[in-house]
């Protein structure tokens, strides 16, 4: 069994045809979807869809693109949130300096506060970071010295110093398609160093589809092509990478019932 730790069922190229792809996907062997939110307006929905689906999961939180316009949510609003049974994550969340759609300072703001919300309900942070490598680090390793939380970066691309200094942080590193793509050579090499017990994989769909997919909307069924990718890298057999990486979304994702 595979699990697809991030995705967007919500978003335009899987709501129009939600059902089948979730379908498909339990075809190639996916049998968990982690279904993310990247502003509140949508943690409505990722919680009916989760409460609908049996084997689909929600997260609560704020994207960084979306930082400025929730510049005023409350601790208390995200942690009530959290309470549903079916949210097991909260994020994504983190620092993007690539598009700059919002402040840095309210960006590592609300940033530190996921991380805050993540502490008290041991609900792990979803990480998006995008050329914001050494910020993300100093805040990880400031909270990390305040007190330990659960934390993963998703849609790792980062250096594999960054990667290596997350790791010793005590931090999971998720893949997704971007992996199979042949620029990404460096990135590849990184994929091999990464504990087997820290490792997850993810499509972050409708986006980044995969090698043999590319140019097609992405589906949580295009997991499956990157874990074959993965374990080839790694050396491995695409099943022991499938049970190693489920057995470590269990692990994190503790409110999971895989």
């Amino acid at each position: 069994m595979l699990v697809d730790s991030h995705c967007h069922l919500e978003y335009e190229g899987l709501v129009e045809d939600q059902d089948a792809a979730l379908d498909r996907a339990r075809e190639a062997g996916v049998g968990a979807f982690l279904n993310i939110s990247t502003r509140q307006s949508e943690w409505d929905q990722v919680r009916a869809i989760a409460r609908r689906e049996a084997d689909v999961y929600a997260s609560v939180g704020i994207h960084p693109h979306n930082a400025d316009d929730h510049a005023d949510l409350t601790r208390d609003v995200l942690l009530a949130a959290t309470e549903d049974d079916r949210v097991i994550g909260i994020g994504e969340t983190g620092l993007d300096y690539f598009y700059e759609h919002s402040d840095r300072k309210t960006q590592a703001d609300l940033f530190r506060m996921h991380i805050d919300v993540a502490r008290e309900t041991e609900l792990p942070v979803i990480i998006h970071t995008r050329d914001a490598e050494i910020d993300t680090l100093a805040i990880l390793r400031e909270e990390m010295e305040r007190s330990a939380f659960p934390a993963l970066i998703h849609c790792f691309t980062a250096s594999e110093e960054f990667g290596r200094a997350v790791l010793e942080l005590g931090l999971t590193i998720s893949l997704s398609g971007i992996v199979t793509f042949k620029n990404a050579k460096d990135l590849q090499e990184t994929a091999k160093i990464i504990p087997e017990d820290r490792l997850l994989v993810e499509t972050d769909s409708p986006f980044l589809a995969p090698v043999p997919h590319r140019g097609k909307s992405c589906e949580p069924a295009f997991v499956a092509d990157t874990a074959r990718f993965v374990a080839e890298l790694r050396g491995v057999e695409p099943e022991r990478l499938a049970e190693q990486t489920t057995a470590n979304f269990s692990r994190l994702f503790k409110k999971a019932h895989l």
